[in-house]
């Protein structure tokens, strides 16, 4: 099983149908999809500046960012199956499907290591593949990725967020940047893991 987040930057982008169609396509019974947060969190975000309110309370807007987001996809991408917990994932995934990940379960009473800002759906997306023992992780973005970058480099460079390291120290699975141009090559690691 793969987990492969699609960046809110890429909410906006003609590519985003391309990504999914080709997701639904190669990836049945493999590939969980998480939302990022887009726009939809940008809002929270705006929101949250001007207001100050408490970052509980902040954090569960930003994950019903990601939940808006991930209905769009699936309103872009019918073939692609909303999933809500890990069961809803798991069933998805025997009948041969593709599932978007739904994160109702991170909305929080009380404060944990989720609810801050500098956590964003890449933590989030690390934390789906700890939970599912994934064999994978791909992250698709929209700003430049240098070729020779480290994780390190990324989380520098906030590619990715703060607490990424965190969430991936030790992690079992490979992590894989792929810019948003880099459908090809997706397309390619979807077809060779599946002849392999």
């Amino acid at each position: 099983m793969w987990v492969v987040k699609i960046g809110g930057s890429v909410a906006r982008d003609p590519l985003l149908r391309d990504w999914l169609q080709d997701l639904s396509e190669l990836g049945g019974g493999r590939i969980v999809v998480v939302p990022g947060g887009g726009g939809f969190a940008d809002q929270v975000r705006e929101h949250h500046a001007v207001w100050a309110f408490d970052e509980v309370v902040a954090h569960n807007m930003a994950v019903l960012a990601m939940v808006q987001y991930g209905m769009m996809m699936n309103g872009l991408c019918p073939g692609l199956s909303l999933a809500v917990d890990e069961q809803d994932i798991q069933r998805v995934l025997r009948e041969a499907g593709v599932a978007i990940w739904l994160p109702f379960a991170l909305l929080r009473e009380q404060a944990d290591e989720l609810t801050c800002w500098d956590v964003t759906s890449d933590s989030i997306a690390a934390w789906l593949s700890n939970r599912l023992n994934a064999e994978k992780l791909v992250l698709v973005k929209s700003c430049p990725l240098a070729p020779d970058s480290t994780l390190q480099d990324h989380i520098e460079q906030q590619v990715v967020d703060r607490q990424f390291g965190r969430h991936t120290c030790g992690a079992p699975y490979p992590i894989t940047l792929l810019h948003k141009s880099d459908l090809a090559r997706m397309r390619d690691l979807l077809l060779y893991s599946s002849g392999s």
